[in-house]
């Protein structure tokens, strides 16, 4: 399988099926695939002429990873990017659109590389990302890519009570955006249990 077909695999395994959540931004999606999506694209499934809930609950497991590989990653251009941090971009462009290609601009300019921060990868993003590769290594840009991803998701939770859950579990431990978030990071820089914990104590 290729590689990003299978990345794309792995995140429709992970987003499961239909979910309707009141408190999630994205509200209702299937296998990671939001009503918003199937609605920008035209994706009538029963054939009734309009996109609806039903649309989305008959959304084929093989049909939303076709959509994550067309929009999420090869119309964004990620393919411009360095290898290592593809699979962590690509889950979180996702998660999080534009945003994904964002944080990642924001770490480069932190690491003194030209870079406007816009959501796109055009020849400056890409350029600056292969050089940052050079300079940090593989590895540990992937792992600051992470990290930044993780701190992203804290930060919306601090902001926002309502999406707490999605950071931290009922009994505490970490919630479903740090474990993705942590899916892309070395073993070393992963949060402890009782680092989590201290991180999320103020939340009450």
């Amino acid at each position: 399988m290729d590689p990003i077909e299978r990345i794309a695999a792995e995140i429709v395994a992970r987003e499961g099926g239909f979910v309707d959540d009141p408190d999630d931004p994205g509200g209702a999606t299937k296998h990671g695939v939001t009503l918003g999506t199937l609605r920008r694209l035209g994706r009538d499934l029963d054939g009734d002429g309009a996109v609806t809930v039903e649309d989305l609950r008959r959304l084929s497991p093989a049909e939303a990873t076709r959509i994550f590989i067309e929009h999420y990653f090869r119309r964004p251009r990620l393919d411009r990017l360095p290898s290592a941090l593809q699979p962590s971009v690509f889950d979180m462009q996702v998660n999080a659109g534009a945003m994904a290609v964002r944080l990642l601009q924001r770490l480069l300019v932190r690491l003194g590389l030209p870079v406007t921060v816009d959501g796109m990868v055009g020849p400056q993003t890409a350029a600056a990302a292969t050089r940052a590769e050079r300079l940090a290594g593989a590895t540990l840009l992937a792992d600051a890519y992470g990290i930044v991803r993780r701190n992203y998701y804290y930060a919306l939770a601090d902001r926002n009570p309502r999406l707490r859950k999605f950071a931290r579990r009922r009994d505490g431990g970490k919630g479903g955006w740090i474990l993705r978030a942590e899916a892309y990071v070395s073993a070393r820089f992963r949060l402890t249990d009782a680092a989590h914990a201290e991180r999320v104590r103020a939340w009450g």
